[in-house]
This record gives structure tokens, sequence and C-alpha cells, in this order.
């Protein structure tokens, strides 16, 4: 028994080793054909035998054993008809909920606000607003809104105003649902600028950026279906 325990930690270290080996010999040739590939963050085996993952932040790419050949798409399981790139992608953009700073949204409640729900939105995407207008048949929801100023020269001055208006929450839904303009208003706005550094931490580079409770993130505006689908998810997973 003592001697299979260690034929059994041998064959794990050695496989361990010759992982590592294979890690840095892929390292190594990418680095030297391709020197943008120079710091990968990751390089990892994928299910597929012979065929690695190579991965620099969300962006993630595929190469063979030797380093040879460099794949850019996605690699599809088809018994389990799984899109394994779009699995991988959603789990490394995933935002930790607990780690936005809320402090630096305002918030609107439909019903309870018993689920949770925060938004990057700019005050002059248009897909923010029709999305604005699907959001008001969601119930039961607690929206934190992140003013994103990202889109137009002017989308910094009518997030300040939004920002420093007495009802934040009143001048974005007038501005966004009935198309009023934000009257001029001032006051400290060093949350848009941290809104600003925390999406650019975490690559949200359009508008609306969803992300619900479980961290899962979907950019761009989906129906009020699509949330009721996605909270439910969170919800569940969340148990």
């Amino acid at each position: 028994m003592k001697k299979l325990t260690w034929l059994l930690a041998c064959t794990a270290l050695a496989t361990a080793f010759s992982a590592a080996a294979q890690e840095s010999a892929i390292r190594k040739t990418l680095a030297e054909r391709i020197p943008q590939l120079d710091k990968l963050d990751e390089v990892r085996a994928t299910p597929m035998p012979g065929l690695y993952e190579v991965r620099m932040g969300t962006d993630v790419f595929y190469t063979d054993a030797k380093g040879n050949f460099l794949i850019q798409g996605e690699l599809i399981d088809t018994k389990a008809r799984r899109n394994l790139t779009e699995d991988r992608i959603a789990k490394l953009s995933a935002v930790d909920f607990s780690a936005l700073p809320l402090a630096d949204a305002f918030t609107v409640v439909h019903g309870s606000g018993a689920r949770k729900l925060a938004v990057f939105e700019d005050p002059n995407c248009g897909y923010c607003k029709r999305f604005e207008r699907d959001l008001q048949k969601v119930q039961n929801v607690t929206i934190y809104t992140f003013l994103y100023p990202i889109l137009s020269p002017d989308s910094a001055e009518k997030s300040r105003n939004i920002w420093c208006a007495k009802d934040p929450a009143a001048a974005w839904q007038d501005h966004m649902l009935r198309e009023r303009t934000p009257a001029a208003a001032s006051c400290d706005t060093g949350a848009l600028q941290r809104n600003l550094a925390f999406g650019k931490k975490h690559k949200i580079t359009g508008t609306p950026t969803l992300i619900f409770s479980d961290g899962s993130r979907v950019p761009g505006a989906v129906n009020d279906a699509e949330v009721e689908k996605r909270l439910a998810q969170a919800e569940q997973a969340g148990k």
C-alpha cells in the first residue's frame, strides 16, 4: 500500500513537472516569435488533446504544444454543445458584485428591490435609453446606475449635471425616459472619475454594460425578458 502511494505521488509530481515544462516552452517560443505575447497571463491545457489556451487579460488564443501555431477563434465542444471559448471569457470577465463601489452609483428601486443589478451607462447612449424603457417592466429589483461618460464630448457634462442634481435618480430618468436635458449643476464629481477608472480596469468598453449579483456581465442593451432570465439565474447561483 505504501509502495502504491509512493508511486502515485511520484506520478503526480512528474505530471506537474511536465506541465510546467510544457508551459515554459510555449511561453518561450511565443515570446521569441511574437513579442506582444512576452507577458502572457496564463498558459493552460484545453480539453482538446494537444491544444493549449494562451491568455492575456480576457483575450484568449490557442496554440499547439510547441507554440508553432497560434489560433484566434472559438473552441466548440460538439458533444456537450458548448462554446468553451465563450464560457471561458464569461468567467474571466465576471465582476465580483461585492467589489462594486456602490457609493459611486445612484439607486432606483422597483417593487421589493430584492434582486440586484448594476449598470454602467452613458447619458448620450441611445441603446441605454431603449434599455431603460424596457427596464421599467422589471419588478422587485434594485438597480445601481454607474454614470460612465465615454461616448461624446458632452457626456461628462451631462453626467456631472445628473450626478450633482438634488435627486440624481429622478434627473437620470427624466433625461433617459422623457428626453429632458439635465439642468446645470456642480458638486464633487470624483465618483465619475472612479467609475471611469473601474471600467478601464475591468475592460468595460461600451454602454450599457450590465453586471448581475452572480458576477456575470452582459454587454449591450437586452430586453426585459432577458434581464428577468439573468436575474433568475443570478438568484439561483446565490443559493
